[in-house]
């Protein structure tokens, strides 16, 4: 019995499901853990079970369900693209990034169109539909991209929010091509074809902006209780798309693309939960469109990609994305820098691969032969952007002089004594470090001591706008509010990660009325101190160290000479820092620095004493004025002020 018909026979729709899911989502944590692409081990993974070894074959072990659930998948996605353009994110972009959303998708339609008709060789009407979907340069590969290149804050924002706004677009674009291509090849009168056609689309657009214009009130005015608004959304989701898609074939992406962007700018307080379940539902599908799609392959279709597809990839990457993005920011402001490195990277995500294998299909059912290539192209596209990006993205800012700090920085919420001395010690391990207090007057020291910082609440829409998240993957809170630490860790967790945030430690209070939740707030670390205990300590006397470990000066040893020290925090080389408890969290090998705090009179009391078995240079560095002859600050390693 062959490898196939075992698997045919054992292989029952429940076990295809789960094969599905977990494939899908261990791929995506495979790839957080190794730090790789995820799109491309969920590509692997796809193939490997699909036409490598028969295993899983979609359209055998699921069957007819297979094309719905696709369908029903790639609108929520597309939903999810729409609930990212709202109009309060456009207005304050900068001029590259509506010259990139404006001029930059319609001619990066066309330029790739073009490079589609002439590269790979495929009909124009095939073209201009995978052409549309090609402008999307993938949300979720870029944000990945630029949390390891680190680049500066303008050439990120151009990457990070094309990709936003270009998303939904691309997407619209797909659609109304191929709604073009429907009335063109089904309609046996042109007249009436065309006025059916306007019908259904006139009809998609008002049925999705009436459908979002319903939500938002019903949400707003209290018709729909909050623990049914997020199912309430997904059913009247699904009926818009429904209803759209049997007036008019593949109308309802239009329709749930237009109701997600209503949902964005409608400024409903449920917003943070409707967006956690898009995020969510996002992966999930994503994964599982992913892995089908890459799973129903064939290597006979796969092999119909011959040099064409090489020349169209290299075309792609060479010729319409610098010819789209140089034009696009032409006489805009932007230095031809950030335009060269923009113009070089254009990573195409999951979203391309879904919408283009939907469309692929489609066309093929309608008698375009060249249908058939338009998923296989898509793979290639996806998995040779991806790739080459993902591994020249930071060498090429740092040869243009456009990366950022090496180490991915620490917000502090709260200005003090103490917070100002931590930042100081973060700031002098090479970490970006920013201080964030909503008062001007607790903000005082940490100016003065020249670290940037930001006068507002970290959890305000300024700060949302303004900061340049993507340089941060830590989170202190360290106000005198217990409450304030709670929520902020709370809210930035899901961000940041539950492991990257932090607060320090609650007052104890006798009275259970006011004594917080566990399960809410951040981790702790450091001395169990408060932070007005932790204030007292600096007015006592405390000091902030950062000391090197190497293969000679070992962790033990520095324990040995540091018996009272508290750790706070280690930063292994080129990454950002981990805050800690106790010493057994510290990954203490050569190349990290441990940042501590030093009891009163330590630095004077070794001062003072001979030991010539010590070197003249120790491995402690304090900050600059805490002692004189001490290790200055690196003026230069200061990322800039906000």
């Amino acid at each position: 019995m062959s490898v196939e018909t075992a698997a045919a026979e054992a292989m029952t729709p429940i076990m295809a499901f789960a094969l599905v899911g977990a494939l899908g989502v261990g791929s995506q944590w495979l790839a957080w853990r190794l730090r790789l692409p995820a799109i491309v081990l969920m590509l692997a993974a796809g193939l490997i079970v699909g036409p490598a070894t028969g295993i899983f074959d979609p359209s055998r072990d699921i069957g007819p369900l297979m094309s719905p659930m696709i369908s029903v998948a790639v609108a929520i996605i597309l939903f999810e693209g729409g609930m990212t353009l709202n109009k309060r994110s456009l207005s304050d972009a900068a001029t590259g990034v509506r010259r990139l959303v404006f001029i930059g998708a319609p001619l990066g339609w066309l330029t790739s169109a073009i490079a589609l008709h002439y590269a790979a060789g495929l009909d124009w009407e095939t073209s201009a539909v995978f052409g549309g979907i090609m402008i999307v340069t993938g949300p979720t590969v870029i944000a990945p991209l630029l949390r390891t290149a680190r680049l500066q804050k303008r050439p990120a924002n151009l990457l990070q929010w094309e990709a936003i706004l270009n998303d939904p677009i691309g997407a619209l674009a797909a659609v109304l091509a191929f709604e073009f291509v429907v009335v063109r090849h089904s309609a046996a009168e042109a007249d009436g074809a065309t006025l059916g056609f306007i019908l259904g689309l006139g009809f998609a657009i008002v049925f999705g902006l009436a459908c979002g214009f319903g939500i938002a009130v019903a949400f707003r005015r209290a018709y729909v209780p909050e623990y049914m608004k997020v199912p309430v959304l997904f059913t009247v989701l699904l009926g818009c798309f429904a209803v759209s898609e049997t007036l008019l074939h593949e109308s309802g992406l239009l329709a749930v693309t237009l109701m997600g962007v209503v949902v964005a700018n409608a400024k409903l307080q449920s917003y943070e939960e409707l967006r956690r379940f898009k995020e969510h539902a996002t992966i999930l599908l994503v994964s599982g469109v992913f892995i089908l799609l890459a799973a129903n392959l064939d290597f006979d279709t796969l092999a119909r990609l011959d040099w064409t597809a090489l020349l169209f990839i290299l075309s792609v990457i060479l010729i319409a994305r610098p010819l789209t993005v140089m034009t696009s920011l032409a006489f805009s402001g932007v230095p031809i820098k950030e335009r060269v490195l923009v113009a070089l990277t254009g990573p195409r995500g999951v979203v391309l691969v879904a919408v283009a294998g939907l469309f692929g299909e489609r066309l093929q059912s309608m008698g375009l032969e060249d249908g058939a290539l338009v998923g296989p192209l898509a793979f290639a596209l996806v998995a040779a952007t991806v790739v080459l990006h993902g591994f020249t993205l930071g060498p090429l800012a740092r040869a243009l002089g456009l990366s950022g700090s090496g180490a991915a920085g620490v917000i502090i919420v709260g200005g003090s004594r103490w917070t100002t001395a931590l930042g100081e010690a973060v700031d002098r391990a090479g970490v970006p470090v920013l201080v964030a207090d909503p008062n001007h007057v607790n903000l005082r020291l940490a100016r003065t001591a020249g670290l940037p910082t930001f006068m507002g609440d970290i959890l305000s829409e300024a700060a949302e706008d303004r900061l340049e998240w993507v340089g941060y993957q830590t989170v202190v809170a360290a106000t005198d509010n217990d409450a304030y630490n709670t929520l902020v860790a709370t809210d930035l967790g899901p961000e940041f990660g539950r492991n990257q945030t932090y607060q320090v430690q609650r007052e104890k209070s006798e009275i259970a009325n006011y004594t917080l939740p566990t399960t809410l707030g951040g981790m702790q670390f450091g001395p169990e101190k408060t932070r007005r205990a932790l204030d007292d300590m600096i007015e006592e006397g405390w000091t902030f160290r950062v000391t090197k470990l190497s293969e000679e000066f070992t962790f033990e040893d520095w324990r040995n000479r540091r018996p009272d020290a508290h750790v706070i925090a280690y930063v292994p080389a080129g990454e950002g820092p981990v805050f800690v408890r106790k010493d057994e969290q510290v990954k203490a090998t050569a190349g990290v620095q441990i940042i501590s705090m030093l009891p009163p009179g330590t630095l004077e009391g070794e001062a003072s004493k001979k030991r010539p078995h010590l070197p003249d240079d120790l491995p402690d560095r304090a900050g600059a004025g805490e002692r004189k002859g001490e290790t200055p600050k690196d003026k230069g390693n200061q990322p800039a002020k906000s």
